[in-house]
């Protein structure tokens, strides 16, 4: 029986707004794409990305594209020859995740073996502003263990200094979004050592990073938009510790899932990160997660609304996905 693929825009609106050091947005746009075949179907969200050069229509077209393919039965292994890594792939890649498990009746979970899954301990994120709001974003958050704190502007210790002193129990990621320059990189890392910070995401634009290998890393540095695939990590290596696996940029949790065993086999650190959208598009990152060593997948806690059914969220704590929802 032929698959059948369906494509859809969708919008839902952020909490405030969410600003990072490349700018500010209201709501988030997402792309769901859905692959049926008789009673079943699967479901798969992306976000794209303008700093990777997509655009919503580009990422629907892209996926429209697959059209004749995915009712042919591609499968999820040549589906990665078939497409460039990016949103577009991670979209038809989860479905087809979701659509396998929904008709064969075997979890996601169990075929990847991060069964049984457990509760996971997120981040959550703080927008960029001036240090005296981002204080006050952290004093409201300061019972959360773990906060990630969007930066990269001219003023930084400063906002490093206002958040560390607004929530001192707390464990803080810095990010940067390549915000910082070889001019300020050493003072800037020197400060966040003094602080206690737990680690810092892309610190340096992609492609111009190449201090990392000659200065010391007294906080573990991480990459975000340097790596993509399992094929970018040789590049990285004596870079950074650490590296963020996103499904939007890995194209997918087949992807994902092999950038994750080649950094730990490479000795890196593991964060999984997500964009900013709904359940849908957290659950399979919340499978990758099971082991990761930082957890950001706080999406939906800074949507006004999300998708139902979505996770639960307790606090920091997210619970695994029900098969409702995905996988």
């Amino acid at each position: 029986m032929a698959r059948v693929i369906s494509v859809e825009a969708e919008r839902f609106p952020i909490a405030g707004t969410f600003t990072i050091s490349r700018g500010s947005k209201t709501e988030a746009e997402v792309i769901t794409c859905t692959i049926s075949q008789g009673s079943h179907a699967g479901r798969g969200e992306c976000v794209p990305y303008k700093r990777y050069g997509e655009t919503m229509d580009g990422v629907r077209a892209a996926i429209e594209a697959m059209r004749g393919q995915i009712a042919g039965g591609i499968d999820r292994a040549a589906l990665l020859d078939a497409m460039p890594a990016g949103a577009a792939r991670n979209a038809i890649d989860c479905a087809l995740w979701d659509l396998e498990a929904k008709a064969g009746g075997r979890p996601v979970a169990t075929r990847i073996g991060s069964a049984p899954l457990r509760v996971l301990e997120t981040a959550y994120t703080l927008s960029l502003g001036e240090p005296e709001a981002m204080a006050a974003q952290a004093r409201a958050n300061a019972a959360r263990p773990l906060l990630k704190v969007k930066i990269g502007g001219d003023n930084d210790i400063a906002r490093i200094r206002a958040v560390r002193e607004a929530a001192p129990a707390s464990r803080i990621i810095l990010d940067a979004n390549e915000g910082w320059s070889d001019d300020n990189i050493v003072e800037n890392l020197a400060f966040a050592a003094e602080h206690g910070i737990a680690l810092i995401e892309q610190p340096l634009p992609a492609g111009r990073d190449g201090i990392l290998n000659r200065i010391a890393h007294p906080v573990p540095i991480c990459a975000d938009e340097s790596v993509h695939e399992a094929k970018d990590l040789g590049s990285l290596a004596g870079l950074y510790d650490a590296v963020n696996i996103k499904l939007d940029k890995a194209g997918g949790l087949t992807a994902a899932l092999a950038l994750r065993d080649r950094a730990r086999e490479l000795g890196f650190g593991v964060m999984v990160g997500c964009m900013v959208g709904t359940s849908l598009a957290m659950a399979p990152a919340v499978l990758l997660a099971q082991d990761a060593d930082f957890v950001d997948l706080d999406g939906p806690l800074l949507l006004a609304r999300d998708r139902l059914p979505g996770l639960v969220y307790r606090g920091s704590l997210v619970s695994p996905p029900d098969t409702g929802l995905w996988g």
